[in-house]
């Protein structure tokens, strides 16, 4: 097992539908199959992560294949790095969708992988286990992950907050961080359907202490989208929570949209 305990940090052990660790702490797998290994004292907030609404918007849009040219980028980066027996952990994991094309791909090419889910959001948990149903999935804090010193050999970092310290102690020595990032005009024609003045993204900063960077790709292509998954992609986005009633209502009127896919995918190796 990947994930360990998070108390103690020993080892963990599935009995029946619980995990223990030799020191007696011991943590029951929900019925949709995800264990909540958040320390109590580690957040405040009643709900943690994206919400139900949000999830089920990028579930949907993303088995729709819009983001496929991203997903198509990440198996080029990560697949030459996984070899039979690596330990894969996708930190803030949402439903799964990457990493379970990454599972899929690698098991093709004869490698057994080991894989475990981390997310914040216990929705989100619920799909990424039904995705991944031979992955460990855990509700935790990618900035206090339940995974031993050096407990992983490959790390996905997807669209979620980077927490490069932690991430270079869970990873081995050697190990691989795959990270995907916005670039400047990803979805700008979504936010100028919305926005009066939209504006674009920064550029990201690609160096990160304690690792050095192997590979870059970026992927540029615009979608064409359509009907309801028009709502669905808006909804996916930090932007939904934080857009007016008659903001959004422009979306409504709309049948079709096309927008930018402007991501870059980052392969480093852990020094």
């Amino acid at each position: 097992m990947i994930f360990c305990c998070p108390v103690c940090k020993g080892p963990l052990e599935k009995r029946e539908r619980s995990l223990f660790c030799p020191n007696g702490h011991c943590y029951d797998i929900s019925k949709y199959g995800y264990v909540n290994l958040l320390m109590s004292n580690q957040s405040s907030a009643k709900r943690h992560g994206d919400d139900r609404l949000m999830v089920e918007a990028r579930r949907d849009f993303l088995d729709g294949g819009y983001y496929a040219p991203i997903r198509d980028g990440m198996l080029e980066l990560a697949l030459p790095m996984l070899k039979s027996g690596s330990r894969l952990v996708d930190a803030g994991c949402g439903e799964g969708w990457y990493t379970s094309a990454l599972y899929e791909k690698a098991k093709e090419q004869g490698k057994d992988i080991q894989v475990a889910c981390s997310d914040i959001s216990k929705d989100a948990l619920r799909y990424a286990s039904k995705r991944l149903p031979n992955a460990e999935c855990a509700v935790s804090s990618s900035a206090r992950l339940p995974v031993a010193d050096g407990g992983c050999d490959m790390l996905l970092n997807f669209f979620s907050p980077l927490e490069a310290a932690e991430f270079h102690r869970v990873l081995s020595e050697g190990g691989s961080l795959i990270r995907a990032v916005v670039l400047p005009k990803h979805l700008f024609g979504l936010k100028a359907a919305v926005y009066d003045e939209p504006y674009e993204n920064g550029e990201p900063e690609t160096e990160l202490d304690g690792f050095a960077l192997e590979n870059r790709l970026d992927v540029r292509s615009v979608i064409k989208v359509e009907g309801a998954d028009i709502k669905r992609l808006f909804s996916m986005t930090p932007y939904y929570y934080k857009t007016s009633a008659a903001d959004h209502a422009k979306l409504d009127k709309l049948e079709s949209i096309e927008t930018e896919l402007e991501v870059c995918l980052l392969a480093y190796k852990r020094i």
